[in-house]
């Protein structure tokens, strides 16, 4: 018997790794925690931990699952107690999934209890890991984030912030980091700040995560972004800010916009929902197609489908509906009925696309198998032409940041061109967005009209980093001494 996703439409998308949520200074700090977590929850769905201090002693749960049925209990939020705690959202990369890599990690310093929650990837991690074991560290994990612990600890520095700053001189790559310890909580992001992390306010508490959205739903105001390169500490005497790399522009990821990010959320300055709408409208002015309606892909595609429509003037239509209550597996009972999961999920509205030329709007393809999918229920609902136009260029790189993807040769863009690719999903035409309509697009949706640089490697194959631990696995003969591969956070 299969047990195989029902959510095929999300299962063909790049996943960012994992979210963040950390507050320091309030009554039941790790329910409000829980809380937001809930609104991460589409950061990384795999795993879920929490860890609180009360003063005298920290407390951790960690559990693999959603939030929801973990940290909804009465009893796994009582024995949190204290008034700062964090959590974390995760996915994995390769390698094993087990208890022992869901975060916060945690470990008994000399300076005394030290926690982290991290988002990102260390790019170096392997590198340093090996550094670390032959001068006497014993890991107890395969995550990337237990390297930053370890580089703490066998820092010469002094204080805890100086051997965390030094650590960080270290690594390459991004993060986005809550660290708890003894004294009060630390919010960093790395100097390009390529991950998002964000700082919030209710009352006396002080807020950090991954998106805004997550304020919304503790009812804390948002205050700013953490720059990229900041440490912010929180301590009973205040906030201190801390700026001790090397200043660079920054090159934040251009996928949050894109797709990882809720709509609901103010990444960088700006509404990830604003920015969709105008990267359709965008879209559409590149390629448009003579259809009848405009159609997203539910659900990361509305945004952009209705920019799409709106710049187009042709109706936008739900001509896929998405059912809410079905949950995120199904037993199948053979290889004869798999593809019935598809419909368990999503449908076609077949009185709606009956005999009309649609273009279906979406924001990325990644190995296509989702497209040909979409494409071909639409044909079997009627549908006289289907059009495909993508919210994003071509998919063509790896990711070294923190985000799940593919092996190259398994990402669509980079073994075939966009003809290749229209024959292979079925589609009467398919168009991607530009690179330079991409960023004319965020330029349009930025409140102040200008647009920076961000991290397009994806897009492009221009990484911001070295990448010392890939550079290394692609050197003949590499000497591999780990029998695990690093995890990312």
């Amino acid at each position: 018997m299969d047990d195989i996703s029902t959510n095929p439409f999300d299962d063909d998308k790049l996943r960012e790794e994992c979210g963040v949520f950390g507050v320091h200074n309030t009554e039941g700090a790790a329910a409000m925690v829980a809380l937001g977590l809930h609104a991460l929850q589409h950061r990384g769905q795999e795993a879920a931990g929490i860890t609180s201090f009360d003063g005298n002693q920290f407390h951790s749960h960690r559990a693999m699952g959603h939030v929801a049925g973990n940290f909804d209990r009465e009893d796994v939020i009582a024995g949190l107690t204290g008034n700062s705690a964090a959590g974390h959202v995760r996915y994995s990369t390769t390698g094993e999934t087990s208890l022992r890599n869901v975060q916060p990690l945690y470990a008994d310093l000399v300076s005394g209890g030290f926690a982290v929650a991290h988002n990102g990837n260390i790019s170096n991690a392997n590198h340093l890991r090996r550094e670390l074991v032959r001068r006497g560290s014993i890991f107890q994990s395969t995550s990337d984030t237990e390297v930053i612990i370890h580089l703490v600890a066998t820092s010469t520095y002094r204080t805890l912030v100086d051997r965390l700053i030094d650590a960080l001189k270290q690594v390459e790559g991004a993060y986005s980091l809550i660290c708890m310890t003894s004294e009060g909580m630390i919010a960093c992001r790395d100097p390009l700040g390529i991950r998002p992390l964000v700082m919030g306010k209710l009352g006396d508490a002080t807020i950090f995560a991954s998106e805004s959205v997550a304020f919304d739903i503790v009812g804390a105001e948002f205050i700013r972004s953490v720059e990229p390169g900041e440490l912010v500490i929180v301590r009973e005497g205040g906030i201190e800010s801390h700026t001790p790399f090397t200043q660079q522009p920054a090159r934040p990821c251009i996928f949050e916009h894109v797709y990882f990010s809720r709509p609901d959320s103010i990444v960088d300055g700006n509404s990830v929902y604003a920015v969709r709408k105008a990267i359709g409208a965008e879209l559409a002015r590149e390629n448009g197609v003579d259809v009848d309606y405009v159609i997203p892909v539910p659900d990361s595609g509305t945004p952009a489908a209705i920019g799409y429509a709106e710049a187009a003037e042709i109706p936008f239509e739900l001509g896929i509906i998405r059912s809410h209550y079905v949950g995120r597996t199904f037993i199948q009972p053979g290889e004869g009925v798999r593809h019935l999961g598809v419909k368990l999920k999503h449908n076609a509205n077949k009185n709606l696309v009956a005999d009309k030329k649609i273009v279906l709007i979406d924001d990325s393809i990644v190995r296509g198998t989702t497209s040909l999918k979409i494409v071909q229920m639409m044909r079997e609902a009627g549908a006289a032409e289907v059009h495909m136009r993508i919210a994003s260029p071509p998919t063509m790189h790896s990711c070294f940041y923190g985000v799940d993807t593919p092996e190259r040769e398994k990402l669509l863009a980079s073994r075939m061109d966009v003809e290749a690719m229209r024959k292979h999903i079925q589609a009467d035409s398919l168009a991607f967005l530009t690179i330079d309509g991409l960023y004319r697009a965020l330029g349009e949706a930025n409140r102040e009209n200008k647009c920076p640089q961000f991290c397009d490697a994806c897009f492009t194959g221009q990484y911001p980093t070295t990448l010392t631990d890939q550079d290394e696995m692609e050197q003949p003969g590499q000497l591999i001494l780990l029998n695990e591969r690093v995890q990312t956070a």
